[in-house]
């Protein structure tokens, strides 16, 4: 088990650690406290689906955050240290938007009489100082960053050689992996709340929408093994995919303002539209990434990703984690 061995290390665990702590104390007050004035009888109105969810998916996202703390810095990857500090301020976005979305929707409850009046009076300022926290937590994280970087900074010769070529065919494997693990995220949290806010449970809809959780999760497996392992054909056909995931969420996104739809995505419109925005984003820059890790195939990147060095004082590394091949110690560096 790894366990981090300098203090700016040690620094971005406590931050993460605390950070997460106190946001889920204060998430699972508001969760509880709503969920025991909720009326039963309100169970088939909306709204009283859309409060659960936020939360839960919120909570859920610390914790993930929490799991990418450790794998980065266990890998003493610098890009996926970075990719956690943007990931965090989406995180600090997405609390802002929940707040607004949580008093649109306690309101529609209190109007059909099925919540307790005070609820939002109660809860308001918990929401209000989650999104401090957050913004707090995420300037911190910022200057640890930094100064990991600094840390983290070895020359990437010392695994791979002098050559510049090299070095950045690997920069972009290891930007390609990062994407990978944030794209796990975004692409569950985005369907986990269109399934339980807005789809219907006959629609055809539904059955498609919840049969691409499994399907991503195999997609993002297959795009790292087919990675690795240098497999032109595979990659071929995971970038088609990812085109079908960029088809998929523009329609999402664009459906969600249809005029006859307006209705059905309404209690979860806000949350679902930045879900969809970070998510398209997620896979473009997925897509370009995986074009240039194809075009450095058999170039002579796989046998550094494979090899074995024998240095005990050296962490295992992403890439060695992951291969028969045994552990290759690395650091990130950005040139």
């Amino acid at each position: 088990m790894y366990v981090p061995n300098s203090p700016w290390s040690w620094a971005f665990v406590i931050v993460a650690v605390i950070q997460t702590v106190l946001t889920l104390g204060l998430e699972s007050y508001v969760f509880a406290n709503f969920q025991i004035q909720l009326n039963p009888s309100a169970e088939d109105v909306s709204p009283s689906k859309t409060i659960p969810t936020f939360l839960t998916l919120y909570i859920f996202g610390f914790l993930y955050e929490l799991v990418l703390v450790y794998d980065a810095l266990r890998l003493k990857n610098t890009i996926q240290v970075i990719g956690i500090c943007i990931c965090n301020i989406g995180l600090l976005i997405y609390g802002a938007v929940q707040m607004e979305q949580i008093k649109e929707a306690v309101g529609v409850l209190m109007v059909n009489n099925a919540i307790n009046m005070d609820i939002w009076a109660e809860s308001k300022p918990f929401l209000i100082a989650i999104p401090c926290i957050v913004g707090l937590g995420s300037a911190m994280m910022g200057f640890v960053a930094w100064k990991l970087y600094d840390e983290f900074a070895w020359t990437i010769y010392k695994h791979i050689s002098a050559d510049l070529r090299m070095k950045r065919r690997y920069l972009t494997y290891q930007i390609y992996i990062a994407l990978l693990k944030f794209d796990f995220f975004f692409f569950l949290g985005f369907t986990v709340q269109f399934v339980v806010i807005v789809t219907g449970k006959t629609d055809v809809e539904f059955a498609l929408t919840l049969a691409a959780i499994p399907v991503t999760i195999i997609i993002l497996l297959f795009a790292a093994y087919f990675t690795r392992r240098e497999n032109t054909f595979g990659m071929i056909i995971i970038i088609l995919l990812y085109f079908g995931a960029l088809a998929y969420f523009l329609f999402k996104l664009v459906r969600m303002y249809q005029p006859e739809k307006y209705r059905e995505y309404l209690p979860a419109r806000r949350s679902l539209t930045f879900f969809a925005i970070i998510t398209l984003v997620l896979i473009i820059m997925t897509i370009v990434n995986a074009c240039m890790c194809t075009h450095n195939f058999h170039k002579g990147l796989r046998p550094h990703i494979c090899k074995k060095r024998v240095d005990p004082e050296e962490k295992t590394t992403e890439l060695s984690s992951n291969m028969p091949g045994g552990p290759m110690p690395t650091r990130m560096m950005i040139d």
